[in-house]
């Protein structure tokens, strides 16, 4: 199965089901009055982290998710059935952004996020009635459910990042110092995607991801490293591991400079990130020389191991449990501390040559949820449009009698004169609606 990190996923939730226009019909009752129902919500799409998925194969294969519509109301105050919410797995340290703003971190099993809101049942005309309104003829449409979409991102849970060269014994480390096993060859890019495994070292267990090998330019998309940088970024720690017999014509002291200049080039948190700096392949001859002048340029992070071995292994996990110990779990959001952005009701925007155009969450929605045909409902519309101010805000956009507004699927002609003509519904789905003083 292919490792995939990063999709873009098209969310559409559930439709609001239409309200019902039902009176009550009964022999030897005269006046039954209204009884419909309101319709049901729209089903919401959720998502939830899952510690049994490792990849985001399955959604990349199907991208687009469309929420369940709710059913429409009944007569005898029959409310219509909700949707039911569609909850989608996704592994565990997926990053969801909209417009390229963060909205979760879904690092904790179990966590969810409503990725796509269903759009809320219409009223039927029962919801209507009052003292002054006994007979209502007016009932809503649903009203559509959230559409967006989607970018994820999944960088893996995991403590201690295995980096460097390729060849250079991270897949070996990780086979030594857990029950992972991940291929092992004596050829570079035998790792094609991250490892990773539970490691146990007296009585303290943390995770460790297999990276990889970087090169020159990885940040740039050469190699591997760049589509694996990512998961690094939610490490811990990192440590390098350093053959000592170098790689390519760059001698190990110059492969550090390099591999540090990628990971600083890619993101400046991945170069502020504590390193252990790991000679790997001590039983090979010159490894021990190697060591010592990597030891004398780095006093403090130097060690030396061989992975095939054992030797030094021990005190590299000592080591890794005291710089763990001291460093917190890395949390890239918290959807609390997000800025609450409000939305106005509505704005108007002159396009020329006589036509205007409103926008807004308020009157989308209002626009959507209108049943055109009854006009009850449209004086209502109208009204509602009114009582916000859409008038005034037109009249300081300069509009004049005769000029079009446009709404949605909708179209109104603007009028000084007083209107008591009711829509007419054209061959195209947009509706002429006349508004301005009553």
């Amino acid at each position: 199965m292919d490792f995939i990190d990063k999709t873009r996923l098209f969310v559409l939730a559930g439709n609001g089901g239409n309200g019902c226009l039902s009176f009550r019909r009964e022999k030897f009752i005269e006046f039954g009055g209204p009884d419909g129902g309101d319709g049901g919500r729209g089903g919401d799409i959720i998502f939830e982290a899952s510690p049994q998925l490792t990849t985001l194969s399955e959604l990349s294969r199907n991208p687009h998710l469309r929420g369940r519509d709710g059913s429409p109301g009944k007569g005898s105050a029959k409310t219509g059935e909700s949707g039911t919410d569609i909850v989608i797995p996704v592994p565990l340290g997926t990053l969801v952004f909209k417009e390229g703003v963060l909205l979760a971190d879904l690092a904790e099993p179990g966590q969810r996020l409503r990725a796509g809101r269903g759009g809320r049942g219409g009223r039927g005309n029962l919801s209507f009635k009052s003292q002054r309104r006994t007979a209502p003829r007016l009932c809503e449409k649903g009203e559509p459910g959230e559409k967006a979409t989607l970018t994820l991102e999944l960088k893996l849970l995991a403590d201690v990042g295995f980096l460097g060269f390729p060849n250079a014994g991270k897949s070996s480390l990780l086979a030594r110092v857990s029950r992972a096993r991940p291929k092992v060859a004596d050829y570079p890019f035998t790792t094609l995607s991250p490892n990773l495994g539970v490691v146990e070292h007296k009585g303290v267990s943390f995770v460790a991801a297999d990276i990889p090998g970087l090169i020159e330019g990885a940040h740039s998309g050469k190699g591997l490293g760049m589509a694996f940088l990512r998961h690094i970024e939610r490490t811990r720690i990192l440590v390098h591991l350093i053959d000592p017999q170098g790689y390519g014509s760059r001698s190990p002291a110059a492969g550090i400079k390099d591999i540090e200049a990628e990971l600083r080039a890619f993101s400046p948190t991945l170069v502020a990130k504590p390193r252990i700096l790991v000679v790997n392949k001590m039983d090979l001859p010159g490894a021990a020389e190697v060591f010592k002048t990597v030891r004398r340029r780095y006093p403090r992070r130097a060690l030396g191991i061989s992975a095939a071995t054992g030797q030094g292994v021990s005190a590299l996990l000592d080591r890794i449990i005291r710089e763990l110990a001291h460093r917190p779990p890395v949390v890239f959001a918290d959807p609390e501390d997000r800025h609450v952005r409000l939305d106005p009701g509505f704005s108007v925007r002159a396009l020329g040559l006589g036509l205007f155009e409103l926008e807004g969450r308020f009157v989308r929605r209002a626009t959507a949820m209108l049943e055109a045909t009854l006009p009850e409902a449209v004086h209502r519309f109208q009204g509602s449009l009114k009582r916000i101010g859409v008038d005034r805000a037109l009249r300081r956009a300069g509009i004049r009698s005769g000029d079009k507004v446009r709404c949605g699927s909708f179209e109104f002609e603007w009028s000084d004169a007083v209107h008591r003509a009711l829509p007419t519904l054209k061959s195209d789905p947009r509706t002429r609606i006349g508004i301005g003083k009553k």
